[in-house]
């Protein structure tokens, strides 16, 4: 019969530090371990990834190997480069759903020929809040039956391929300013609101067969006074009970502020199981001796009476059940690369301002040499330290400062440039002197940017540089 211990190990998904797979983590997945997550510092490039998934399969041949590759800026296949396809929000803005089943297809053959099993995605957000600085162009949009039609697209274009798919971050962190890698966001919208916005996208999710679902951590008071990822009665009440759905509860990152901020992750840990989480996904930095100290908390709380023993035992059988259905990895031959056919489709999808055709007309008319300039903002958690400056030779600014350049027009790319005043600053300081275009890769509502591409991956990257040349 299988241990407790060995029933609380199948529950934990850690994730390390480094490019090999160290011998803690081995020594575990030999012995109870069934998952481990893999995270952009893994990553230096796929074939990295690759080695590092082998090397827990040989550890573990049936184990979970997750990975966050959402097909767009948070990318952790194409970490190096950015993402080859078109992210979640310029599909949104397209709406053609057999493009984003295809795309989701792409991702699923490149995430099975990195080796890994299960994708943390689609982001199934619905983006209400132009604010938010965590979703944004993660989201499919801000309209909640789009965001469902392509959610359900994106699970039957991945799964088809093999690999599980988590829909995340239940029940929504769209409606908020907060990002909880930082804080404990709260969500206001009333009963209603959540039922008809929030979960359409997660509804959809479930009726394509989305393998697991991922909390977030997140109070909504019209449901609980606790985060999502802490709450029973939204992890067992609504989304097993109410919306039926049946598969694997992953919670996000316990690392983050908004779940273990006040208590540490092991007491997190423990209410996470509690409250419903299956899978406990632990971040980068747990190590031998944190999941030492989750391990004994667990132990500890079903000694006491405060996590009932059948709960763990149930955890770790939908877990070792998800584990049963580990594709084989693909060729790793078969990653995919950039699809040069689909570069004028992404940039039809561009928000332009009037002044961004004349602006286009002036320069083409002139033949005029142009000077780009990057505003370089702090990354997003969530994503990392992805490539995403479509121009090889930008000049880097920080938000707020204004370079001394040579007379002539000027190209300024920034994500998210109406966030905060120092963006505008630079622009408004630009703008005074040259003849300026101002291209924002990230989530726009069209107030300081002159095109809104609503994504920075790779592919949007080489869209924006084939509609400069050719417009």
């Amino acid at each position: 019969m299988t241990t407790l211990l060995h029933d609380v190990r199948a529950t934990l998904m850690p994730g390390f530090e480094g490019a090999t797979l160290p011998p803690w983590v081995a020594a575990r997945l030999a012995d109870g371990l069934a998952s481990v997550c893999l995270y952009g510092e893994n990553a230096p490039d796929a074939a990295t990834v690759r080695a590092l998934a082998d090397a827990v399969r040989a550890a573990r041949p049936d184990a979970i190997v997750a990975i966050d590759e959402e097909g767009g800026d948070v990318t952790r296949i194409h970490y190096a480069t950015g993402a080859p396809y078109a992210g979640s929000a310029v599909l949104g803005r397209a709406d053609d759903v057999a493009w984003t089943r295809s795309v989701g297809e792409r991702v699923g053959r490149d995430v099975r020929a990195a080796g890994c099993t299960l994708t943390f995605g689609p982001v199934a957000d619905v983006n209400v809040d132009p604010r938010n600085p965590v979703i944004g162009v993660r989201s499919f949009g801000a309209d909640a039956a789009l965001a469902a039609r392509h959610v359900g697209a994106w699970v039957e274009g991945v799964q088809a391929t093999g690999v599980a798919t988590s829909a995340k971050h239940f029940p929504g962190h769209g409606d908020t300013a907060v990002d909880s890698h930082l804080g404990l966001p709260v969500v206001h919208a009333s009963l209603e609101v959540l039922q008809a916005r929030e979960l359409a996208p997660f509804r959809a999710a479930i009726a394509a067969g989305a393998a697991t679902i991922m909390t977030s951590h997140i109070v909504l008071p019209a449901l609980d006074d606790v985060p999502a990822t802490l709450s029973p009665r939204i992890l067992q009440g609504l989304l097993r009970g109410e919306l039926g759905f049946e598969g694997v509860i992953v919670s996000d990152a316990l690392d983050m502020a908004g779940a273990s901020g006040e208590t540490g992750i092991p007491e997190a840990a423990v209410r996470a199981l509690a409250a419903g989480c299956d899978l406990l996904c632990l971040g980068t930095a747990t190590g031998p001796d944190g999941m030492d100290a989750i391990e004994a908390a667990v132990l500890a709380a079903v000694a006491e009476g405060r996590l009932p023993e059948a709960r763990v035992r149930d955890a770790a059988a939908r877990v070792r059940a998800l584990a049963a259905t580990s594709p084989a990895p693909l060729p790793f031959a078969e990653l995919s690369g950039l699809d040069e056919g689909e570069l004028d489709r992404i940039a039809s999808t561009f928000a332009l301002s009037d002044r961004a055709r004349a602006w286009l007309r002036r320069v083409r008319r002139a033949d005029r040499a142009t000077t780009t300039v990057r505003i370089e903002r702090a990354a997003n958690i969530a994503a990392g330290a992805v490539p995403w400056d479509p121009f090889a030779a930008s000049i880097v600014v920080e938000p707020g400062a204004v370079p001394d350049l040579e007379p002539g027009p000027v190209v300024v790319v920034g994500k998210d440039l109406e966030r905060g005043s120092e963006s505008r600053a630079t622009l408004d300081g630009l703008r005074a002197r040259h003849d300026v275009l101002a291209i924002d890769l990230g989530w726009s509502a069209g107030d300081c940017a002159d095109v809104a591409t609503f994504g920075a991956s790779a592919a949007v990257g080489a869209a924006v540089r084939r509609w400069i040349e050719r417009a």
